[in-house]
């Protein structure tokens, strides 16, 4: 595992494939959006992997990027602008 960035409490990582079957991130839901901006607010963690895509997730903190390969987790009671720069397509899991 090769840790990308931890920023904002926004972990965000390079998964191995290993690590992805061991998470059984395929099992998981899809998501997809096209290019928009939107507010959000995580009420419980998230944990996802960017299948397609690229988002800017805004903080209070600065900005965080995520893309195409990425495995990431979003804390709880985090707030945050999404900006879908690149249309997304990412298995995801609550919780």
């Amino acid at each position: 595992m090769t840790k990308a960035s931890v920023s904002h409490n926004i972990s965000v990582e390079k998964p191995t494939e290993e690590k992805l079957k061991n998470l059984k991130i395929k099992s998981w839901p899809i998501w997809t959006k096209e290019s928009s901006t939107f507010d959000w607010y995580y009420d419980e963690p998230e944990t996802c992997y960017f299948l397609e895509g690229k988002v800017t997730v805004s903080t209070s903190a600065g900005d965080v990027t995520i893309q195409k390969g990425d495995l990431v987790t979003f804390p709880q009671g985090l707030k945050c602008v999404w900006r879908v720069q690149e249309a997304v397509k990412k298995h995801y899991q609550f919780g």
